[in-house]
């Protein structure tokens, strides 16, 4: 599979995989963004993608960002349609103490490509027994 990225920004980094076997290709911030302590912000990668046919991109956080200070990202993951040919942003959150300072191309989220399988939607009357039953949040244990 092929993945197609525009730069849209003279400071963009082409995504790429930090070491063989990664699922993740990382993401980099083309501005440098201060980000309050329970305060979110819409960070620009620079770049644009056009998916291979039936996929999607996934962005997640880093979890290097969210055990030191307190990183990660809302809407996680994150989903690219394929047919979307917008900029990549990333939404990020500080959920540390302290401010956090993202530099220009900083790794700050990794993006995973996976393949999507289409579904027939058909409504029925009725739904198949199962042993959990309607069990929602919590049913199967404290622990």
């Amino acid at each position: 599979m092929k993945l197609l990225i525009k730069k849209v920004n003279e400071d963009a980094v082409t995504p790429f995989y930090a070491h063989k076997g990664d699922a993740g290709l990382d993401l980099f911030s083309v501005e440098e963004v201060l980000i309050e302590p329970m305060e979110r912000k819409l960070v620009s990668t620079g770049i644009k993608i056009q998916l291979p046919p039936n996929t999607e991109a996934q962005v997640r956080p880093r979890s290097g960002l969210a055990l030191k200070y307190g990183i990660t990202l809302l809407n996680t993951p994150g989903t690219v349609d394929e047919g979307y040919r917008g900029e990549i942003k990333v939404l990020m959150i500080n959920l540390g103490q302290e401010p956090f300072l993202v530099e220009k191309s900083m790794k700050i989220a990794q993006m995973v490509v996976k393949p999507v399988e289409r579904v027939y939607v058909q409504e029925v009357e009725e739904l198949s027994d199962t042993e959990r039953g309607e069990g929602g949040f919590g049913s199967t244990g404290s622990r």
